[in-house]
């Protein structure tokens, strides 16, 4: 099968994915609600705290370049328990009898995703101008911040359909990937600086892929050195992809 075959594969399938989406909004309201809560619970609760009691507004430049990073890796999650799902309900019983390479059935659920991802980005930064971000750099700036976590999230995404597709259940997916997903969150410098951290702890946050995303990014939004944390975090992105792609579209071959 020739890569316009599968081209054409994976756009009907997207097209199935975002009609599911059209008959179902509910399943939009993680991307939609997540980032307008996560903006006002950790400007106004860790915000005071950071910078200073009535200083959230200086807050605010801090943590939403670290909230993009996070909103990636929430979404990104999605797509495990959304694989899950498909397997239980027989969808993929049906993709089995297709004449459809199996890759374009989980690259068309990746960048269902990713598009998702966006949508939750943009109310992220909608929220985050409201209360005072300010770009320090340029447009340009803030649109590589957004690509580059738009390809971590992306990158994250195999993980969590390696998991989607050897978890027996979507609670299974879940209870795994909150195990994951709260260190690497709270043990980064997306919501204080890893300077205020005991010194195991900020050690640790050197060597979290989400530092260098939280990190990248607010340097790209509010000015200052950007090739380390930039070339580290596309370095993760890469690795991840390399080694979970292949083993979870073997995984599917497998199952399927």
């Amino acid at each position: 099968m020739g890569l316009r075959g599968n081209l054409r594969h994976i756009g009907a399938l997207v097209r199935r994915n975002a009609l599911q989406i059209k008959q179902d909004p509910e399943s939009m309201f993680d991307a939609v609600l997540m980032p307008i809560i996560f903006t006002l619970l950790f400007v106004y609760v860790f915000g005071g705290a950071i910078s200073g009691k009535g200083n959230q507004d200086a807050y605010v430049n801090y943590v939403i370049p670290g909230l993009m990073a996070m909103m990636g890796m929430n979404i990104a999650m999605a797509v495990g328990t959304g694989v899950n799902d498909d397997f239980k309900k027989g969808v993929m019983d049906r993709f089995r009898s297709m004449p459809i390479a199996r890759s374009s059935v989980l690259i068309a659920k990746i960048v269902v995703e990713v598009g998702r991802m966006l949508v939750a980005t943009t109310i992220l930064l909608g929220m985050g101008f409201a209360l005072g971000l300010e770009i320090k750099t340029s447009v340009l700036h803030l649109f590589a911040a957004i690509g580059l976590s738009t390809v971590f999230g992306a990158s994250l995404m195999w993980i969590f359909i390696l998991l989607g597709l050897t978890m027996k259940t979507a609670q299974a997916v879940q209870g795994v990937a909150m195990l994951v997903l709260m260190p690497l969150q709270f043990g980064s410098s997306i919501f204080a600086p890893p300077t205020t951290m005991p010194g195991w702890l900020e050690s640790f946050t050197d060597y979290n892929p989400l530092s260098n995303l939280a990190d990248a990014a607010r340097a790209l939004i509010n000015g200052g050195a950007v090739a380390h944390s930039v070339w580290m975090t596309l370095a993760w992105a890469a690795a991840v992809t390399v080694v979970t792609a292949p083993l979870a579209v073997a995984k599917f071959r497998k199952k399927t």
